[in-house]
């Protein structure tokens, strides 16, 4: 989030707030989003002191100073009609002729130059026309205020993660550290088979009988052992399956 620079409030400009929807009061707020706390609201005509504006996510913003209430704050730049526009981006100045006289004297300069400033937001644009004093429609705008409070919450809420795939932990080669292999689950009475895919491809059925597994559809020997309601599978020389009982009576759904 770009922050206005110290040196924005030498150089304030008188704006208007306009574009209100009838009785509506404009918000200035401690910080520049539609979800910072609000410090005071002014009305539709007031005259405010403009410290500068800046992009702020893609919304321009302006800092503004109001003497009735008394109160520094933020407030969308398209409810500001401008006096006299001036920006906070421009680049601070030598202090003077010999300073530059001086690094001129001592050869190249090697420093990492400046980042370029930010260009102003087109306010008029924003308002608009390019006539400031003829402002889309309080409808109009109050549409755009919406749309942009909303954008602006929605994007700073975190998606939740994926839940993780189903699966259950495998491992198909000798030596090989368990993994996690999808599953499906099918059921024909007391029965069912769990069909294991292998995250390299491939895939492996597991029968099950009365809760208990009974073998596989490998030709390999097939064995088990059991701890607690966790079914410890062997099939050959290296394949392992952890499967519970959960999972092969389908207490937890059919898993595709």
């Amino acid at each position: 989030m770009a922050v206005v620079p110290a040196h924005a409030e030498e150089v304030p400009f008188i704006s208007i707030v306009t574009g209100l929807a009838p009785d509506d009061l404009l918000n200035i707020r401690a910080k520049p989003s539609p979800m910072g706390k609000t410090e005071a609201r002014v009305a539709a005509g007031a005259s405010v002191r403009n410290l500068g504006c800046n992009d702020i996510d893609g919304h321009p913003w302006c800092k503004i100073v109001s003497d009735n209430p008394k109160v520094t704050g933020w407030a969308p730049a398209r409810y500001l009609i401008p006096v006299n526009p001036a920006t906070v981006a421009e680049s601070d100045q030598p202090a003077d002729a010999s300073t530059v006289a001086t690094a001129t004297d001592a050869g190249p300069d090697t420093t990492t130059p400046p980042p370029a400033p930010v260009p102003p937001p087109d306010l008029t644009q924003r308002l608009g026309g390019t006539n400031p004093g003829a402002p889309k429609s309080a409808a109009e705008i109050g549409r755009t205020a919406m749309d942009d409070a909303y954008g602006m919450a929605f994007a700073a809420i975190e998606p939740s993660p994926a839940p993780p795939a189903p699966g259950i932990p495998c491992a198909r080669h000798v030596g090989e550290p368990m993994t996690q292999c999808q599953i499906s689950v099918a059921h024909t009475g007391g029965d069912s088979a769990v069909t294991v895919t292998w995250p390299d491809g491939g895939a492996r059925i597991i029968s099950f009988h009365g809760g208990l597994p009974v073998g596989s559809d490998s030709a390999d020997e097939f064995r088990f052992t059991r701890e607690g309601s966790l079914n410890m599978i062997r099939i050959g020389t290296s394949e392992r399956f952890e499967i519970t009982d959960a999972v092969a009576t389908g207490e937890e759904g059919s898993r595709e």
